[in-house]
Parts: structure tokens; C-alpha cells; sequence
């Protein structure tokens, strides 16, 4: 019987985010509160867990996308990530982004709501494949993302072993409101390549991209291009990320400094 209830509910995730990629009609400009390429980790279920996203912006674009932008240039975003795992391959979240502004004014950026399904995964500290899917929802004031409301479809993919991690996650973002709200989904797919170099600690390059829309791609000096030499530092059950970022093109901040920080909550 528990087995039938949990193939219904990985089966009703799967139709959940497959719906929303079908129906969903292109964010524009996101909000960068989540700089992450995801992989397959998963809280246990009935297990919550803290990730604190810290990133900061040292020098940025300087040149709004749209009237009314709060841009990124100075800026510090603090985001509170809750998850909590409801299957062995099916984990909800909710994100509630902070932003202090160069202005130094502080704000709610507004909620996201995630649903990551990962059924593909190796054997814990072995050798594989791992793949799934993550749903987000968000609604977000105006000032941080033009079209409010929207719709992220984040395939995973990626193999680790002992020494070698890589993963893909050839993103899909969609506008439920906005101007828009009736084009293709634009495209930011994000790489990450790392390798252990001591008990615990791995580094390598993250690169993420905003490549514009698919039907209709960007040029390259209005693509996002972003290059980030990061460091993960697993001492359980403290789990540390971070990065320095260089943007590759005129369109992209310049430097972005970000740390994702896994705070351990009551087992």
C-alpha cells in the first residue's frame, strides 16, 4: 500500500510539472537571489532543512531593463530556502528573498514555492547518474522582475563519483503575467564541474547563462554570461558554497560575490 501511495505521488509531481511547462506561457529579467546549479541531494522525508543564499553584487550593470529596476550594482540579497522532503525522490520548498538595495533600503522581494523530484539518483557515496525535474512558482515585486508572476522548469542532470562531480540544468523560465506572458520560455541553462581535493572539499567552475528567449535568442553583447571559481566544503551537518563571479559580456554584472550556507535544523 505504501508503495502504491508513493509511485502516485511521484507519478502526480511528474504531471504537476509537466502541466506547467505545457501551460505556462517567458520571464523577463529574474531576480539573482539563488545563484545554484542544482544536483541531487534530497532531505530524507519528514525532514526540514535551512539553506541561507547570501550574494552581493561589489559592481554591476548600471543601466535598467526597464523602468523602475532595482538593479543589482551594490546590492546584497539574503534568501531564506525551507525544504522539507515529502518522498525519497520528491522534496517541497519555499524561498522568502531579502534585498537591501544600493540605496540601503531593505525589502521583501516577495515568495517561491518548489517542488524537486530527482528519482534517477546513485547509491549514497557511490557512482552514477543522478536526473530529475524542479518546479517554481514565484510572485515578485514589480521592481525586482518585470513580469511578477512566473514559472521556473529546471531539469537536472548530471553523474558524480568520489572524486568527480558535473551537472547540467538547462533552465526554462515562463511569464504568467506581464508582457511576456504569451511568448516562448526564455533559456538560462548553468554548468557546474567540481573536483574533491581533500576529505570534504571540492572545487571547480560554475557557469550560468540568460540566453534570452528560445524562439528568438539574444545576441551575444545582450546574453548573460557569468563565470563563478567556487568551493564546496561538506563538514556535516554544515554544508558551505561559495563563488566569485566575472561576467562575460556587457549585458552582465561585472563581479558577484555569493555563499550558500546549509544551516542544520532538528532532526
Amino acid at each position: 500500500m505504501m508503495t502504491a501511495c508513493l509511485r502516485g505521488a511521484r507519478a502526480a509531481a511528474a504531471t504537476v510539472l509537466l502541466a506547467f511547462c505545457a501551460l505556462a506561457p517567458r520571464a523577463h529579467a529574474a531576480l539573482p537571489d539563488e545563484i545554484q546549479v542544482y544536483v541531487d541531494d534530497l532531505n530524507d522525508p519528514g525532514r526540514t532543512s535551512l539553506q541561507l543564499h547570501v550574494n552581493t553584487t561589489p559592481s554591476g550593470v548600471t543601466v535598467p531593463e526597464y523602468s523602475g529596476e532595482s538593479l543589482a550594482d551594490h546590492g546584497l540579497r539574503v534568501t531564506s530556502e525551507f525544504a522539507y522532503g515529502l518522498t525519497p525522490d520528491l522534496e517541497a520548498g519555499a524561498y522568502l528573498p531579502l534585498v537591501r538595495e544600493s540605496s540601503g533600503d531593505v525589502r521583501l522581494a516577495g515568495l517561491k514555492l518548489r517542488l524537486k523530484w530527482v528519482p534517477i539518483r546513485p547509491p549514497e557515496d557511490g557512482a552514477g547518474t543522478f536526473a530529475g525535474l524542479n518546479g517554481e512558482l514565484s510572485q515578485v515585486a514589480y521592481r525586482f522582475e518585470s513580469d511578477r508572476r512566473g514559472f521556473e522548469l529546471r531539469p537536472i542532470w548530471g553523474w558524480r563519483d568520489a572524486r568527480w562531480l558535473v551537472a547540467v540544468n538547462p533552465v526554462l523560465e515562463f511569464a504568467l503575467e506581464g508582457s511576456d506572458r504569451h511568448q516562448a520560455p526564455s533559456f538560462s541553462p548553468s554548468f557546474k564541474l567540481a573536483r574533491s581535493i581533500a576529505p570534504g572539499i571540492s572545487v571547480g567552475p560554475e557557469y550560468y547563462t540568460e540566453l534570452g528567449a528560445l524562439s528568438d535568442i539574444d545576441a551575444l553583447r545582450n546574453q548573460k554570461h557569468t563565470l563563478y571559481w567556487a568551493v564546496d566544503i561538506d563538514r556535516k551537518p554544515w554544508n558551505v558554497n561559495f563563488g566569485i563571479g566575472r561576467g562575460l559580456t556587457s549585458a552582465t554584472d561585472r563581479w558577484t560575490v555569493k555563499m550558500i550556507i546549509d544551516i542544520p535544523l532538528g532532526q
